[in-house]
């Protein structure tokens, strides 16, 4: 299971806060291009590429928290349904769905949730998908 932790910026090596400038500049269009983003804030793009999936930005005022998670699911009838419904009883809401075309009866989903009122962590909702049936596996992109 995947540990996170809230650090102060002021404790972590200054390459963080620069992946994390990178990645504000790729987000606003300030920069088209990693190669770009990463000249421009004096990183290498092997440092960009070594943290990018693992970190977050932290905003204490922001009211809203978006979570994006992605499934490998067994094609069946009713299984995204129950999948829908288990994420809906815990208060989150459903934003967006991709799904691949199902081949050899598997198919891939991502999902982008707003865990707003999620009543437990997001771990524990990693978990309980994991856990229902029909589900291969379940996995946490990122999380805002």
């Amino acid at each position: 299971m995947d540990k996170y932790y809230l650090v102060r910026s002021d404790i972590l090596p200054e390459v963080i806060e620069k992946v994390v400038e990178a990645q504000n500049l790729l987000r606003t269009g300030q920069a088209r291009r990693i190669c770009e983003a990463v000249k421009k804030v004096g990183i290498s793009r092997g440092t960009f590429y070594k943290y990018k999936d693992s970190i977050f930005p932290f905003e204490a005022d922001n009211q809203s928290r978006k979570a994006i998670i992605t499934l490998v699911i067994h094609d069946e009838k009713g299984v995204l349904s129950m999948i829908l419904t288990r994420i809906a009883q815990l208060n989150c809401n459903i934003l967006a769905i991709n799904q691949t075309i199902p081949i050899n009866d598997i198919s891939n989903v991502v999902l982008t949730l707003d865990v707003t009122e999620l009543p437990g962590n997001i771990e524990d909702l990693i978990a309980l998908l994991r856990r229902l049936d029909r589900v291969a596996s379940c996995s946490l992109i990122s999380i805002e």
